[in-house]
């Protein structure tokens, strides 16, 4: 198994054997359940879909939707994930997984939507210096010159301007596992996790660790 569904906590810190305080990031990992097994020979690549399951299940759901989950013989959830497996795997629908597929010293990879801070200027979107504060001075928070006049004309796509900063897909890579609580179903990370609280994110096993 490759990953698991999970939402955050928040942070915290935990003291190593030699006094280090370590700030861990705290998520609820799981219970999921496998809603689709995906194969080869069916899908043209092997993988499982998961679902997270919460105290509150959804009250609404399409009848699409409801007709796939009543195939896997699964009560209904709001989040959906696939993660690779290899062909040997046998998860089939209605498996459980939970965070027990990790152990303590495992290097994983994060998937979360980072915090969204609306429409931003350059000097808070980018980190640009900004202009002179000084009397007289007509340039204080502007981007500056963002192209050439007569040749090329144009602004070159990827240039550095104000806009819509965060709310993007990101992944934190190499975090390592410092603790496991699996009668709470808490996994505990070493560093921070993209996302605010209660934001749900996946787990997966680092590629390069």
């Amino acid at each position: 198994m490759q990953g698991i569904l999970g939402k955050k906590l928040g942070m915290t810190q935990i003291f190593a054997d030699d006094g280090r305080a370590h700030p861990v990031t705290v998520i609820q990992a799981g219970p999921c359940l496998v809603v689709q097994r995906k194969t080869a020979e069916k899908d043209g690549y092997e993988a499982i879909q998961l679902g997270l399951v919460e105290e509150r299940p959804p009250r609404r759901v399409t009848k699409a939707r409801r007709g796939h989950f009543e195939k896997a013989g699964v009560a209904p959830t709001r989040r959906l994930a696939e993660f690779d497996v290899d062909a040997e795997d046998e998860s089939k629908a209605g498996d459980q997984v939970k965070v027990d597929i990790f152990s303590v010293n495992d290097f994983v990879d994060v998937v979360g939507t980072s915090k969204g801070k609306g429409f931003q200027g350059v000097i808070k979107r980018h980190g640009f210096s900004g202009g002179g504060a000084t009397h007289g001075s007509m340039f204080h928070r502007a981007p500056g010159s963002i192209g050439q006049a007569s040749d090329p004309s144009r602004v070159f796509p990827g240039t550095k301007l104000p806009g819509q900063t965060g709310n993007v897909r990101v992944t934190k890579k190499n975090l390592l596992v410092v603790k496991i609580d699996a009668e709470k179903n808490l996994l505990y990370l070493r560093g921070a996790v993209p996302g605010p609280k209660n934001g749900f994110v996946a787990v997966k096993r680092a590629k390069r660790g």
